[in-house]
């Protein structure tokens, strides 16, 4: 067992037993929640959207609470526990996804080797956004997203049932202290990779192009042409090409950053360049996924307003001067600003909803609400005393609060300079957002013992 807590498989030392890594069983998950970093959050994310039944969810985290799960197996395309019923029963769950192929591996790989602060985010096991987003770039999705989570169980269920969810919940606490999991899962063990990356650098720094990947043979030769009479008869029968696009009536409303520059009155030169470069890298970002599988079917988001661009814009962390007027161009302050990055960075538009709306919920969706926190503590956990105000309960003697979603989804906040901010994602498990938010409360009283 080494220091994450893990089985190694055993294997030789070229990294064929690098396949398999097996988790010893966590004890008990009482008064935490399953998911503390970003990469944690959109697995468990990517779980509660593609599940069915919500009951089978909530029991599944209950199981995971109780310690019901066993030593967790992870393998590429797979995972797999031994689960213990509501009978105590063992059940066996899997839980398959995707394996990269060895051309997504190769793209993955010139990746991570292209910024060596990837190479050292992952051994210090940490998974950087910008990781995701790289790779998102040449046409890989890294962490799952709504329908990636196949579930398996000797049980018989064909959607995700309580052993399956109870598997997932367990890994998303996994996935927190080890991402090298997640690429195990793709198809890489943490050796292989390592060592693959290891030989990727050293033929950067000897200055020659690797030569890698299921493409490279392909390279030897060149491809041959094709008659022009051929290519031309072939595009008589091939279908027309789409009408193109209805073009832009009005361009949207932006925040107008002014200023003064030497030479240049009225024009703030750094003001300028930062948003050159993030208008650059989110056209990127469109554009990648204009041409990915699905894309024709997705629903365009709504256009953002004023105050929720400056948010994104500041979010990328520009100067304190662009910062300073992105606020001051919404008629907001700097502090005002800085607690919506906050919370943009935890959930993006629907984030900034829940801090700046007190929503006005239907009777339904109230009694959901009352219904999930019902459910959230089990017979040995004390509920704690919650004041409702609207969507929010706040935890009483304590400066951590409940928001309740439109979505149906609970979000962590806590009291700090006289203001409320986000600590925290979107949870299903009302108990597992309020330990987020009781998280300082927890760890002051633990240095004060």
């Amino acid at each position: 067992m080494d220091g994450s807590g893990t089985t190694e498989g055993s294997g030789t030392a070229d990294g064929a037993g690098d396949r398999e890594r097996v988790f010893a069983p966590l004890p008990p998950a009482h008064g935490r929640g399953f998911a503390r970093t970003w990469w944690g959050q959109t697995w468990l994310k990517a779980l509660e959207d593609t599940a069915l039944d919500g009951k089978q969810l909530r029991l599944g985290r209950s199981f995971a609470r109780q310690g019901a799960v066993g030593a967790v197996s992870v393998r590429p395309g797979r995972i797999t526990a031994v689960v213990l019923g509501s009978d105590r029963t063992p059940c066996r769950a899997d839980v398959l996804l995707r394996e990269l192929d060895e051309d997504e591996w190769d793209r993955l790989l010139e990746v991570i080797v292209e910024q060596s602060g990837h190479i050292a985010a992952l051994l210090d096991r940490d998974m950087p956004p910008r990781l995701v987003e790289d790779a998102a770039d040449v046409g890989l999705e890294l962490l799952p997203g709504i329908g990636d989570l196949d579930p398996e169980c000797a049980c018989g269920a064909w959607d995700h049932c309580s052993h399956t969810a109870a598997l997932s919940y367990q890994t998303a606490r996994l996935l927190d202290e080890d991402p090298f999991a997640l690429l195990l899962m793709r198809g890489r063990g943490e050796s292989e990779l390592l060592t693959a990356l290891q030989e990727r650098s050293a033929a950067r720094a000897a200055g020659r192009t690797p030569d890698f990947g299921p493409a490279a043979a392909d390279r030897e030769e060149e491809p041959e042409g094709v008659d022009a009479a051929e290519a031309f008869a072939l595009g008589m029968l091939l279908p027309p090409l789409p009408e193109p696009p209805s073009p832009v009536r009005e361009t949207g409303q932006i925040v107008a950053l002014e200023g003064g520059a030497s030479g240049a009155p009225g024009l703030d030169v750094d003001a300028l360049s930062f948003l050159a470069s993030n208008a650059a890298a989110t056209a990127r970002r469109m554009l990648t996924a204009a041409v990915s599988p699905g894309h024709g079917a997705r629903r365009l988001p709504r256009p953002l307003t004023a105050w929720e661009d400056a948010v994104r814009l500041a979010a990328a962390r520009p100067r304190r001067a662009v910062t300073a007027r992105l606020a001051e161009g919404c008629g907001r302050t700097e502090k005002e600003l800085e607690v919506a990055v906050r919370a943009w960075e935890f959930g993006g538009v629907e984030a900034l909803t829940v801090l700046e709306e007190d929503w006005s919920p239907s009777p339904e969706a109230l009694r959901l609400a009352a219904e999930q926190l019902d459910l959230a503590w089990g017979e040995e956990e004390a509920r704690p005393a919650l004041r409702a105000s609207g969507t929010r309960w706040t935890a009483v003697g304590t400066d951590a609060q409940l928001r309740y979603g439109p979505d149906g989804r609970w979000w962590p906040y806590r009291r700090q300079r006289r203001s409320w901010w986000p600590v925290g994602g979107p949870e299903r498990d009302p108990a597992a957002a309020l330990a987020v938010a009781l998280a300082d409360d927890e760890e002051q009283g633990a240095g004060a013992a």
